[in-house]
């Protein structure tokens, strides 16, 4: 949308244009010997455009929305799960970025739909290829895929751990709180997982068979490192 400003006749009008109509937003009396800057004076908006738009404009949204979401429903069907999962961070830059895409598409009227649809594409395919490319090779997996930190072990906390993870004591009971568990000595181990959320481990098994083989932290925990004795 264009907005030019004119005077005339004692007034300045700002105008703005798109490609199907002008009209105007501003309409105030002009200061003697006053330019046309833009700034208004005296007057009042119009509010009717400013609030409800044109009805191009609106039927450009419920048509860009149809084709928008039904491109983005396709684009993620074929590219599978792992698109919106949420296991790195660069998972969550991908989901963050389909979103931002789909509202511009929706509301700018400088993209158009075909640009969506291709911006769909290319934010799946990037996903895809990282994803695919981490299964095999681990130098691009530690690169893209931060290592879940143990943050308390057997009812300890780990205070080296969650300093260096940002988190407090009050959060993490709280997390547990969400968990149903009152008694922290009763946790076997809590864990802070590449995606930010903490995951409780009531009864720690077997190590071998145990799921925090690849969890940071877990060797030092075990040995007896430095522990805090958490009181329920």
């Amino acid at each position: 949308m264009n907005v030019c400003c004119t005077s005339g006749g004692g007034e300045i009008v700002l105008i703005a244009a798109n490609r199907d109509r002008a009209f105007p937003i501003w309409r105030g009396a002009a200061p003697r010997a006053a330019r046309c800057t833009g700034a208004p004076v005296h007057g009042e908006m119009n509010w009717y455009d400013a609030l409800i738009g044109t009805g191009s404009a609106l039927l450009r949204t419920i048509v860009i929305g149809f084709g928008a979401y039904i491109a983005l429903v396709t684009v993620l069907r074929f590219s599978g799960k792992r698109t919106l999962s949420k296991w790195s961070a660069f998972d969550l830059v991908v989901t963050v970025a389909l979103g931002s895409a789909f509202a511009n598409a929706l509301v700018s009227k400088d993209v158009s739909l075909v640009q969506g649809v291709v911006t769909f594409a290319v934010l799946a395919s990037l996903q895809f290829i990282v994803s695919w490319a981490s299964v095999r090779s681990s130098w691009l997996r530690r690169l893209s895929r931060s290592q879940p930190q143990l943050l308390l072990l057997n009812g300890k906390l780990l205070p080296d751990a969650m300093r260096q993870e940002r988190v407090t004591e009050n959060e993490l009971r709280a997390s547990l709180r969400a968990q149903g568990i009152a008694d922290v000595l009763s946790v076997g181990a809590v864990v802070l997982e590449t995606d930010g959320r903490m995951s409780v481990i009531r009864v720690l098994g077997s190590p071998e068979v145990s799921t925090l083989q690849d969890v940071r932290g877990m060797g030092v925990g075990a040995v007896g490192g430095e522990q805090k004795h958490v009181t329920s």
